[in-house]
């Protein structure tokens, strides 16, 4: 005989009371059934939780993928960018390198050998990088010939510095040894003597002039005809009161029969600058400017080095301003 349980159930409103009666096996049942029910929903949930959270998961790694794709995408285009900014630098290079060869060609001074090519001894100008590289391209090609051509750009540009610093030492050589150089008239006047053997007016013998006199009134101004210093501001026998200027490079110049000298010995002076006043003093027939140059301690013609005499005529041994 089969076991049953009976179940009774009592209303609160006062119905008749009801009972049901199953058998043990049914309960049992039941209660396994609901018990894999649970289990099954438990299950279910569990996947549901997993595949949310995976779910998730595969969104924020979209997002990520997504937010580096536009890192690089970003990335390229600096690339690219910067890839223009070298041939663009390049191409200065080579305009700076063309305009130095134009400066020597003018200044007539040839560049040193090493220095020639500016990307090196053999070397040419590398071409320019190529950009048109598509943003979904990789682009390790492009960043490899972007790091080459900087690696030549650094020496080129050394090299470049280099040309220009050679140069300008050049052109402050020519430009000092040109302010060096007794290139105006230190007095307006007439040429009473030139250069070169003449008559001595003391004498009547026949003897070597070392300089050339300028006769003007006496108290004229007396202009350096270079830069230089004071080496001897004095009398000095026959030719009276003398100041003698070293412009150096091996270049002297003498003024002599001054009548007041306004420089000292020591005392540097500019090309213009007013160093004495005519005179007389010394041996002369009349108040002149006695004007020598001196090259390596040898007197040399004063009038080879006078560069504005084209403003001038000295026709009838008169210095005349034309302009």
């Amino acid at each position: 005989m089969r076991k049953k349980t009976t179940f009774i159930m009592l209303s609160a409103s006062g119905s008749p009371i009801k009972q049901a009666t199953v058998s043990r096996t049914f309960l049992r049942f039941s209660g396994i059934f609901v018990a894999a029910i649970t289990m099954l929903f438990g299950f279910v949930m569990y996947d549901y939780y997993n595949v949310k959270l995976e779910l998730s998961s595969i969104r924020k790694a979209e997002s990520d993928f997504s937010s580096q794709s536009d890192i690089i995408i970003s990335q390229r285009k600096q690339i690219k960018i910067f890839a223009d900014e070298i041939n663009s630098l390049k191409s200065k290079l080579v305009d700076l390198n063309s305009f130095e060869k134009r400066l020597r060609i003018v200044a007539n001074v040839e560049k040193p050998a090493e220095q020639d090519n500016l990307f090196g001894v053999g070397g040419s100008t590398p071409d320019d990088l190529d950009t048109r590289v598509p943003l979904t391209d990789k682009h390790n090609s492009l960043v490899r010939e972007m790091h080459e051509q900087t690696s030549q750009l650094y020496f080129a540009s050394i090299n470049q510095k280099q040309g220009f610093e050679s140069l300008l030492k050049h052109l402050e050589d020519q430009r000092n040894l040109l302010a060096s150089t007794p290139a105006i008239l230190p007095v307006n006047g007439w040429i009473s003597s030139r250069f070169g053997y003449r008559i001595s007016p003391f004498t009547g013998l026949r003897e070597f002039h070392k300089g050339l006199d300028i006769a003007t009134r006496i108290g004229t101004p007396v202009i350096a005809t270079a830069d230089g210093v004071v080496t001897f501001a004095d009398r000095k026998g026959l030719l009276g009161k003398v100041i003698i200027i070293d412009h150096g490079h091996g270049i002297v110049t003498r003024y002599a029969h001054l009548q007041k000298m306004l420089k000292k010995r020591g005392e540097s002076v500019k090309r213009g600058d007013t160093i004495a006043l005519i005179g007389n003093s010394g041996r002369t027939t009349g108040s002149h400017l006695h004007y020598e140059v001196h090259l390596n301690g040898i007197p040399v013609n004063p009038e080879e080095y006078i560069l504005n005499q084209g403003h001038y005529s000295l026709s009838a041994n008169r210095l005349t301003r034309r302009d």
